[in-house]
């Protein structure tokens, strides 16, 4: 892949999606070692992205709990720059609802943040100063794959997706939306349905790619 690399709308829902099992799978199968030098080398095209984003910006991440490239790294960076890190917490209204919401961090480490495990398997902290989506100037995306126009394939639950969905329809410039992976999980197309939210840009070991 090479950096800065901009592409054409993606246009054909005719294309059959992977298994998300062929990149869960590999993800899983890298050493603490590999993930760790991944996560460095994707850390210094943060830069890039640094030029978007007003002081103290309000940066949403996530915990990189089920072999994700590691996100301790956005954390650090966050730190180095005053950025304000938070973290997502999904059903703050309910069982059923798909809104995620954003704690603020306080740890410098994203191991020493208190957590409970959810239903779904994911960590998550509780904190009662809970901030919606729009309030965020860019949101750290996790994702299966990804394809060269910015479709990105998720877990399946949706909750991104219904969290961006009205203010990517409206036309809102915040927050932006950034792809974090590994490069193998960026393939040439995806389908895209129509409710999916694409993102702006995409962040890789390699480099990072604007697409809008």
């Amino acid at each position: 892949m090479h950096p800065e690399l901009k592409h054409s709308e993606f246009q054909t829902s005719t294309v059959s999606n992977p298994p998300r099992r062929q990149f869960t799978r590999q993800r899983r199968q890298l050493s603490d070692g590999a993930r760790s030098n991944m996560g460095q080398a994707a850390s210094l095209h943060l830069t890039k992205l640094q030029q978007r984003l007003p002081a103290h910006a309000r940066i949403g991440l996530y915990y990189d709990g089920f072999g994700e490239l590691p996100t301790q790294p956005i954390l650090d960076w966050c730190q180095r720059l005053g950025y304000l890190p938070y973290l997502p917490v999904v059903g703050s209204l309910g069982d059923d609802d798909k809104q995620l919401r954003f704690v603020p961090i306080y740890q410098s480490k994203l191991l020493n943040v208190p957590t409970r495990i959810h239903s779904l398997g994911m960590k998550q902290n509780h904190h009662r100063r809970l901030l919606w989506a729009r309030e965020l100037d860019v949101i750290i995306c996790p994702l299966v794959a990804v394809d060269l126009n910015g479709n990105r394939m998720g877990m399946g639950g949706g909750f991104y997706d219904t969290t961006l969905g009205k203010g990517y329809r409206s036309g809102a410039k915040k927050p932006l939306k950034i792809g974090w992976c590994y490069d193998f999980q960026v393939v040439e197309q995806l389908q895209r349905q129509p409710w999916d939210v694409p993102l702006d840009g995409l962040i890789t070991p390699s480099g990072i790619r604007w697409f809008r």
